[in-house]
């Protein structure tokens, strides 16, 4: 099961292959998701500090060039399938910003 580090929280685990927003929210951490999980938005945008996130797939990787995000250790938690351990940090909470995270993400 892969550990995610989230910056200045505990560990947590997930099962492999979950989306890592999903792994997030599930743990009770407050990560801001408004598009469904479906590479349109990137609110949901982490910082890879350290670890495999796995490959970009090109939904991804076209969002993030469209917004101006030229940074490769910015990724999409929506995106990211986790197979590896890894350390973010969060980059856009409900909390900091004041708005509610949209639809649940797919599986």
């Amino acid at each position: 099961m892969p550990t995610v580090q989230v910056e200045g929280r505990e560990a947590i685990t997930a099962v492999e292959g979950t989306k890592l927003v999903l792994a997030l929210e599930d743990s009770g951490i407050d990560v801001l998701h408004r598009c469904g999980g479906n590479a349109r938005c990137t609110t949901c945008a982490v910082e890879v500090l350290s670890g495999n996130a796995g490959e970009m797939g090109e939904a991804e990787a076209t969002i993030l060039r469209n917004k101006g995000i030229e940074d490769p250790s910015i990724r999409l938690s929506c995106q990211i399938r986790l197979q590896n351990d890894v350390a973010v940090r969060l980059i856009k909470t409900a909390t900091s910003t004041g708005l509610e995270p949209g639809t649940r993400p797919q599986d």
